[in-house]
Formats: structure tokens, sequence, C-alpha cells
């Protein structure tokens, strides 16, 4: 009996999976990777080659992600469980359904989506888990630890500088246009903020985060973007009669520049202004900073918010 005798001798090279399923090349290879599926075999040359059991399956996942599913919930997942779906039934099986939290393996099918370049389903993703789960859990569940994920396959090699922007581009305007949306309800019961880095910090991505948390706590925010110098700083929170300067400092800042910038900062500013700084740089960790409030995360912020209304209620 010959390979056309028996289907389940039957395999296909890449370009023929691709033609027949409309799943990209790429996709195929990282799917490989990530989630150990498809799992192809190596004719005499090395090329991969698929046994038509993994395309029929491959056919199945490309219906389900036409219908919304999403890469990461549903390649690793059985056979059966997909036809389950497929057969238009609104949930897997309870042994085999996935949480709803975001994962790990959520995570990492947006790093797949950037590694294709596939930006439109990057941002219809992102989006989606905006809509679905509200700005401050976007930020708090997908966002931070996401951005993360991107940082580490970036410092890899795994992720090039180009994919990196692109997502950094993404998720800033969601981000933007949420807290937009936001801002015109907020209740001015926070602290006033004027949020910005020093010169030598053009990563923005952290202060778009707390500005989103700040918001939601009904903050008045004024962001003056990045790469601010201290004077500057200290005359535009002035000018603006803010309560709380919050300052961004990512894990490639200068230490002395950290250090330096937040002395010069607070020599300028009345006493009446307080400073907040946040983010991944280790010298906010590893020495003590004079009259600085040190916002160790995201839910931090929210404390501060607190903290910060007491005082003023018992002025």
């Amino acid at each position: 009996m010959n390979s056309r005798d028996d289907p389940s001798k039957v395999a296909l090279s890449i370009a023929a999976v691709e033609r027949d399923t409309g799943i990209g090349k790429d996709t195929l290879r990282v799917w490989e990777r990530r989630y150990g599926f498809p799992q192809p075999d190596r004719d005499a040359n090395g090329e991969r080659t698929y046994p038509l059991l993994q395309v029929e399956k491959l056919r199945t996942i490309k219906r389900l992600m036409d219908q919304g599913h999403r890469p990461g919930r549903i390649v690793a997942q059985s056979i059966e469980a997909l036809q389950h779906l497929s057969r238009g039934e609104t949930s897997l099986p309870p042994s085999q359904a996935p949480s709803l939290a975001h994962n790990s393996q959520d995570l990492m099918t947006y790093i797949a989506m950037l590694q294709c370049q596939d930006h439109e389903g990057l941002r219809h993703d992102l989006l989606k888990a905006l809509s679905q789960n509200g700005l401050e859990r976007f930020v708090t569940d997908v966002v931070a630890p996401l951005t993360t994920l991107v940082g580490d396959a970036w410092a890899r090699g795994d992720l090039a500088v180009h994919q990196e922007h692109l997502y950094t581009e993404c998720v800033s305007n969601l981000m933007r246009q949420a807290i937009a949306a936001i801002s015109r309800a907020a209740s001015g019961l926070g602290p006033s903020v004027l949020l910005t880095t020093f010169p030598q910090e053009a990563h923005g991505l952290g202060l778009l985060m707390v500005e989103s948390v700040l918001t939601l706590q009904g903050c008045r925010c004024l962001s003056l973007g990045t790469q601010t110098p201290v004077r500057d700083i200290a005359q535009a929170a002035k000018a603006h009669r803010a309560d709380v300067v919050a300052l961004s400092f990512s894990a490639t800042m200068n230490p002395n520049h950290v250090v330096d910038g937040l002395a010069e900062l607070n020599v300028l500013l009345p006493s009446s202004i307080a400073v907040w700084v946040g983010g991944s740089a280790p010298v906010l960790r590893r020495r003590s900073l004079e009259d600085v409030v040190v916002l160790s995360d995201l839910q931090a912020i929210i404390r501060a918010v607190q903290q910060w209304r007491g005082l003023k209620r018992s002025v």
C-alpha cells in the first residue's frame, strides 16, 4: 500500500499547508515554537511536512479564528475541543475550558502577532481586551505584564526594534483614547497631577499606564510627554498649580541622572507639590530618595491617591 492508498501517510509541504488553510508560513512556525502545534515531520531535505490530520486541525483553527477566537486559546486544544467550538457551541468542555483571565499563553499570543507582523490582529485583540476588561484591568492585567514580555523578547533578539515600536504605538493609542473618554467624566476628587519624564528618559508607555490609573481615580492629569528639562517641569507644575509631579523611569535610566534630577527638582518645587516616582529603574529601590514618594507598582498609585485625599480632609 502506498501513500495514495493510505491518507494517514500523506503529508503536505509548508507551502501547500499555507495555500490549503490560509495560515501563513511564519505563523505556522511561530505556533510550532510557542504552542507545540503543529508538529511537522521532516523530509529527506530537512523541509517541514505536515500530516493530513494536523492539516485538518489547522483548517478548524482557521475557521474558529475567523469567528473571533484567539489563537492563544485554541491552538493547543485537542481536535475534539475545537470541533466542539466549530459546531457553534459557545464554550469548551469544562475539563478544557481556559481561564477568562489573561494568562501567560494569552500574552504570548500578542508576541506571536508581533513576530508575524500581524498589526491588525494585534490592535483588534488588544481593543477587545480593553473593551471586555475596562481600562484598569487592561493596564494591570494586560499592558503591564505584556510590556515586560515585549522588553524581554527584544533583549533576547526575538523581536526587532520596529516590532517593539509597533507594540508601543498600538497600546499607547488605545490608552490615550480610553483616557480621553474617562477624563471627560472625571470626578476631580484626586490631586492635580503633572506627568512627564526627565530629558534622558524617552520611554513613555509607563507614563501612560500611570496616567490611566490616576484618571480612573478621579485625578486631573496634565501630561507633558517625555524628555522635559527639570527646570521646565518645575515651571509647568507651578504654572498649572499641580499638587503632584509624577515621573516614570525605565530600567535603562542612568542612576545618577535619576538621583541628581530629583534633587534639583525638589529644590525648584515648593513644598506643597509632592513628587511621585515609579518604573523599573533599580535605583528607585536601592537608594533612599529624600522628599520623594516611590510607587512600587500600579496598585501603589491608588494607595497614594487615597493618602492624599486623607491628608486633604484632615487639613
